[in-house]
């Protein structure tokens, strides 16, 4: 089998990780979730008292981004991919509605942005790998074999999220997470630095009536036209 770079791009809460890691799962590629990177800077940057009501501490913020070490690892037990900050386990932390109101923000810094599309694109070169995120198809990898634009109709997004937080025992509203994802969408698209949108070669999969199987089947179609003998 040849190895294929895969970006999975599109709107928050569309099933993107769940679809990433179903396909990494199905050809044995490493799996990386660029948005947990970005959670994980936001995380630091809220334990440090660089981000609070009054908006981020840029220059604090920039001046610590050395310090801030991001990895992921495989937990054997759980079979979960874990998310780790400074060689904490961070996966649930970085979950949270109060990370998520805060992200779009983090995630719109120029130099934070640089910092973490070079370590993307570090841990992905030569690799079978299957990448998730906002910008992995335009930027990150933007010669990947295979690009996804993944959407959704905005009442299931909403949904999915708070049956996600709801699952971990994580409190959230409806309305909270409405509002929540509206601003989030309106940050993502319109950030000077490398704003969400899809690539012009990209294939989009509105997932908003499918399940993670009819997903899985209709990735099947498109590998095929890349990997005849799979």
């Amino acid at each position: 089998m040849i190895p294929l770079i895969i970006a999975v791009d599109g709107f928050s809460s569309c099933g993107k990780s769940t679809f990433a890691k179903s396909i990494a799962e199905r050809l044995g590629y490493a799996y990386i979730d660029t948005g947990a990177m970005y959670r994980a800077v936001t995380l630091f940057a809220m334990e440090n008292s660089l981000v609070g009501d009054n908006g981020i501490d840029r220059i604090a913020l920039l001046n610590r981004l050395d310090d801030i070490v991001i990895s992921f690892r495989r937990n054997d037990k759980t079979g979960r991919n874990e998310t780790l900050l400074n060689g904490r386990c961070v996966e649930d932390d970085i979950r949270t509605i109060k990370v998520s109101e805060k992200v779009s923000e983090i995630s719109a810094i120029r130099e934070v942005r640089k910092k973490l599309v070079a370590l993307q694109q570090k841990m992905g070169k030569g690799k079978s790998v299957v990448m998730d995120g906002r910008d992995i198809g335009t930027v990150v990898f933007p010669a990947a074999d295979i690009k996804i634009f993944m959407t959704a109709r905005e009442e299931v997004r909403i949904r999915r999220r708070y049956d996600e937080l709801k699952g971990k025992g994580i409190p959230a509203s409806l309305e909270e997470i409405r509002e929540n994802i509206i601003r989030r969408d309106y940050i993502d698209r319109t950030r000077a630095e490398d704003p969400l949108k899809q690539a012009e070669d990209a294939v989009v999969l509105d997932n908003s009536d499918m399940t993670v199987d009819q997903q899985m089947e209709w990735f099947e179609k498109i590998l095929r036209k890349h990997q005849p003998h799979v």
